[in-house]
């Protein structure tokens, strides 16, 4: 399978100029792209301000994530800040080229940023089945939480999407390098670049790493389209060679 990374800058709050900026990116992309995976909040940044620009499932953004899919022939994913029965979620959506849509609320908020005092959690661990790969969505903060995305159901792909601060980078990639070895899973993680309107500076890192901690893609620190190519068959063998997840603890995660 063939993913794009887009790892760009983000303009605050304003959902039409971020769609337009990213389009231009999709664009480009290589046809044979599998799934593209947007930031985390593509289209605001990461905003406590959801009052103001959340949308419906049936608003612009989802509209037009719907046709990037059908445009590209290809899945896109990224988090919106999405508004449902009065409600406000930081959504990770997966749009499939048909244009069916699953998604997976962030279970973990960022109660340093009040995230928690503005969205509601989450309370589903979500895996999408694409093109026979089973795909797990994570969002920024989760990635600190080990026991909740532990691989108990033998995905294949782990994703985080974020808005994760320079300050904190060193965190970022060692998280995600052990979160692909615990669970000898790939694992791609794509944040964003630039100054936010709190003058917070991100600095990218978006990367990928396969099931044994190597990097597929380093670090990226630019903004960009990175795309890799990830191999199933070579995970499933590795898995059977180093039987690790047999040996795994049973758990229960109660809400």
């Amino acid at each position: 399978m063939k993913i794009a990374l887009i790892q760009s800058s983000l303009i605050w709050e304003d959902a039409f100029q971020n769609r337009k900026n990213f389009e231009s990116k999709i664009n480009n992309i290589d046809p044979e792209v599998n799934l593209i995976v947007l930031p985390e909040m593509f289209s605001t940044g990461f905003t406590m301000n959801p009052s103001s620009i959340a949308e419906t499932m049936e608003g612009e953004t989802v509209k037009w994530m719907q046709f990037i899919a059908k445009q590209k022939n290809s899945a896109v994913t990224g988090s919106a800040v999405i508004t449902e029965n009065g409600k406000y979620y930081n959504r990770m959506l997966f749009v499939f080229p048909s244009g069916e849509i699953k998604y997976y609320d962030k279970r973990h908020l960022f109660s340093l940023a009040g995230e928690d005092k503005f969205y509601t959690a989450g309370n589903q661990k979500v895996i999408v089945d694409y093109l026979g790969w089973n795909i797990c969505l994570q969002v920024c903060y989760d990635l600190r939480f080990p026991v909740f995305v532990r691989n108990v159901e033998n995905y294949d792909l782990l994703l985080y999407v974020a808005n994760w601060p320079k300050v904190r980078t060193n965190a970022w990639d060692a998280l995600l390098k052990a979160r692909a070895i615990e669970n000898l899973t790939y694992v791609a993680g794509v944040n964003r670049v630039g100054p936010d309107a709190h003058d917070y500076e991100h600095t990218g890192h978006s990367q990928v790493v396969d099931f044994l901690g190597n990097y597929i893609l380093e670090p990226q620190e630019t903004e960009g389209v990175f795309v890799v190519e990830l191999d199933k068959n070579e995970m499933l063998e590795t898995r059977k060679k180093l039987d690790f997840l047999s040996d795994k603890d049973t758990f229960e995660i109660k809400f």
